[in-house]
């Protein structure tokens, strides 16, 4: 990153997402591994990125893959061993690369040690503590606590089985029943996850990504949701106070040690409350990421991300992509450019060339505001959603919650296409059996990173330079931001000294203002016209205007 050295890593990071089940898979059973990412750091050191987030690595059973997880102090075996992840982070540090590990603080897998003794231990367990069992509603007990929704869809509550065999009472999941809520007002919990912390600080990592960092309070009298009162389990007060207790944890550790959130809140207020100064160091920006591809509607949100992060004096971070959400080529391409899980569905026309094109526009444009900027694994090499995966090979548990409505988050979760011209493009090893745990797509042959180097029109090779530029010019990164004049539909700002980005989002081309040199363009210019859905970085002189 370019800005001054005395300035924390976080503030103005390009940071790249490594779903480790989908990145490389260095021993040939289908599934990436930590050996398949070792064996594939070159390629972000090639990239440029500043720091990797890995997606969760640890035992679990996969009920909603990782994010159930049943020891936060170890790697499953899919995925390798603790000495391999203390390699990879060393390998990582070797190249100039720092780490980032996601902690699941909301909730646990059901195997995990604590919930598994709060089932076998009966009613007086005291390990039922740590989590909200409450007995049922009815005479028998045998109606649900609440009638709450679940973040995934259906229901929140699962009854259990007393070891005599009778009914027993009910446990809260937000998400899939086999990852029950930890109970925040219990102190172990609170310790349990400081220490946690410290475990993974101690081998080297430099950040810690937070799951569902607004979930984790809940309101222990279990109201009913009701648009006339508090959210009974969204952004409570309390939850800042588990995050001024991790500040103090990361600020003893050298190295800025950062913390950064997975917070999704309308409210820009709230979300900011989250960045104050003795909290979170970052958050993901939900809004940027699900904006339509529309000038008036993208200039608003790049307002309210920076006036929203002002008073608390954090980066913003801007987000396209992620391993929840669809791919923003496919989005693109659509002719509604937002997301949102809501309107999730199959079957949706997309124009991928559109898409391609906008995609390659809103890379630079990311990459050029101020703060730090995510990239999801395959972003890079411009892949889109696959949403043709048969029904029958589908993992994500938000498919069936759903009642098979929403298709879930498999289809920006396949595994990456590396080389050759056929699946498995080099994700898993010469020799290799066993076929990808989702299967890829055949297209997908001159979307591989081999394909790509060298290539000076493709994603990888855009991405490369604009992460190259982004690295040399003293703008880019942190700092501010200057609005510039420009034609309806298109956003033009200026980063001092001397940058200039140009996004035409507009139906026409548009005129290059004076410049001296072009840095880089998303697409072939047409002399001093810019064509429509294509961004440009300029060399400007002077004063803003």
């Amino acid at each position: 990153m370019s800005t001054a050295d005395s300035r924390p890593w976080w503030r103005g990071a390009v940071i790249y997402q490594v779903y480790p089940r989908s990145f490389a898979d260095g021993n040939g059973d289908g599934i990436g591994d930590i050996a398949g990412i070792r064996s594939r750091l070159s390629h972000l050191s090639a990239l440029g990125v500043d720091a990797i987030w890995f997606s969760p690595w640890y035992p679990s059973p996969m009920a909603d893959a990782g994010y159930d997880v049943a020891d936060y102090r170890d790697i499953d075996p899919v995925f390798g061993t603790l000495a391999e992840a203390e390699a990879l982070i060393a390998e990582a540090h070797a190249l100039g690369i720092r780490t980032i590990v996601d902690v699941v603080p909301n909730h646990c897998s059901d195997a995990h040690p604590w919930f598994q003794a709060a089932l076998a231990g009966g009613p007086d367990a005291p390990e039922r503590d740590l989590f909200w069992f409450r007995p049922g509603r009815g005479p028998n007990g045998d109606q649900r606590p609440t009638d709450w929704v679940g973040e995934f869809g259906g229901p929140t509550w699962t009854r259990t089985t007393n070891p005599d065999g009778t009914p027993g009472d009910w446990y809260l999941h937000l998400f899939a029943p086999e990852q029950p809520d930890f109970n925040w007002d219990h102190p172990r919990v609170r310790a349990e996850f400081e220490d946690i912390l410290r475990f993974w600080f101690d081998r080297g990592v430099d950040g810690i990504r937070i799951d569902s960092a607004g979930l984790l309070v809940k309101d222990g009298t279990l109201p009913e949701i009701r648009p006339d009162r508090l959210h009974p389990f969204h952004d409570l007060d309390g939850v800042h106070e588990i995050y001024r207790d991790w500040r103090r944890v990361a600020e003893a550790y050298p190295g800025d040690r950062a913390l950064i959130g997975e917070v999704w809140l309308p409210d820009r207020q709230r979300f900011a409350n989250y960045l104050r100064p003795d909290e979170l160091h970052a958050a993901f920006n939900f809004d940027f990421l699900g904006c339509a591809w529309d000038a008036v509607a993208l200039r608003e949100s790049i307002d309210g991300t920076l006036s929203a992060h002002a008073p608390v004096g954090a980066p913003a971070t801007w987000v396209l992509s992620n391993h929840d959400v669809t791919r923003h080529v496919t989005r693109y391409g659509r002719a509604d450019t937002t997301f949102s899980f809501a309107a999730k569905r199959e079957g949706i026309p997309t124009d991928l060339e559109l898409g391609t094109r906008r995609a390659r526009a809103a890379a630079l444009l990311s990459l050029s505001l101020p703060g730090a900027a995510y990239v999801y694994q395959g972003e890079e090499l411009g892949l889109w959603e696959v949403e043709d995966i048969p029904h029958a090979l589908r993992q994500d548990p938000m498919w069936e919650r759903s009642g098979r409505i929403d298709p879930g988050r498999d289809g920006c979760r396949v595994p990456l296409p590396w080389s050759g011209e056929t699946p498995p493009f080099g994700f898993s090893p010469d020799g290799a059996t066993t076929a990808p745990w989702l299967p890829q797509p055949a297209d997908w042959k001159d979307r591989t990173a081999a394909a790509q180097a060298g290539d000076g029109a493709s994603m990888l090779e855009l991405y490369r330079a604009a992460i190259a530029v982004r690295r040399a010019e003293p703008a880019l990164g942190d700092g501010a931001m200057t609005w510039l004049p420009a034609p309806a539909g298109v956003l033009a700002f200026r980063r001092d000294p001397g940058f200039t980005c140009l996004v035409n989002l507009s139906a026409e081309a548009v005129p290059l203002p004076p410049h001296t040199e072009r840095l880089l363009a998303s697409g072939p210019l047409d002399d001093d016209l810019l064509p429509p859905d294509t961004a440009v970085w300029l060399r400007t002189p002077g004063e803003p205007r």
